[in-house]
C-alpha cells in the first residue's frame, strides 16, 4: 500500500511564499501523475496542477504564473510551490497519485492548510 504524507501548510500574508510537500512511503511504484488539489471552505476540490512520470507539467488558470508543481529525483515525492500567495488562495490543500490515465486518483494526502490573510 501507498501513503502520502504531506507537510509545509501554514498562515502567511498576502504576497507570501509556501512550500507543500508529499512524499511517498509504502512500496515503489510507478504513476501516470501525481497532483495538488485544493478546497476552500464551502468550495469544491479544484484539481489545480499535475506533474506526470515523463515530467510534463499542467496548471489551473488560477495559479498559473504563481505556483510550480515539480517532483524529486526518484519521483517518490511532489512539491508545490506557492508564490504571490492571496487570500483566495485560502484552502485546505491535498496530494493525490494516479496510476493510469483511465481512472480516478487511487492514493490522497491527509490535507494540509494553507491560510492566507490580507
Amino acid at each position: 500500500q501507498v501513503q502520502l504524507v504531506e507537510s509545509g501548510g501554514g498562515s502567511v500574508q498576502a504576497g507570501d511564499s509556501l512550500r507543500l510537500s508529499c512524499t511517498a512511503s509504502g512500496r515503489t511504484f510507478i504513476y501516470y501523475n501525481m497532483a495538488w488539489f485544493r478546497q476552500a471552505p464551502g468550495g469544491e476540490r479544484e484539481n489545480i496542477a499535475q506533474v506526470y512520470w515523463s515530467g510534463g507539467t499542467n496548471y489551473a488558470d488560477s495559479v498559473k504564473g504563481r505556483f510550480i508543481i515539480s517532483t524529486s529525483l526518484h519521483r517518490n515525492a511532489t512539491y508545490l510551490q506557492m508564490n504571490k500567495l492571496e487570500p483566495d488562495d485560502t484552502a485546505v490543500y491535498y496530494c493525490a497519485a494516479r496510476l493510469t490515465a483511465y481512472t480516478d486518483y487511487d492514493y490522497w494526502g491527509q490535507g494540509a492548510q494553507v491560510t492566507v490573510s490580507s
